[in-house]
């Protein structure tokens, strides 16, 4: 296996930074913390925070009646 250039380092710090600084800053809108936003590297439970995400009672919106 080659070792990594850094070009390489640089593409993957760029691609991070891509997809968890907005993701966390949903997340921090949203009422909860920017942590979560960690289960975007694990396979299959971004899937499922999706889903919790979605159905879930966010606690920065009103609550109706």
């Amino acid at each position: 296996m080659r070792a990594m250039s850094l070009v390489h380092l640089v593409v993957i710090v760029a691609v991070l930074v891509v997809w968890f600084v907005p993701a966390v800053k949903i997340l921090r809108k949203a009422g909860y913390s920017g942590w979560w936003s960690l289960l975007l590297l694990v396979p299959v439970g971004n899937i499922v925070a999706i889903w919790i995400f979605a159905f879930a009672r966010w606690p920065n919106l009103p609550q109706p009646a």
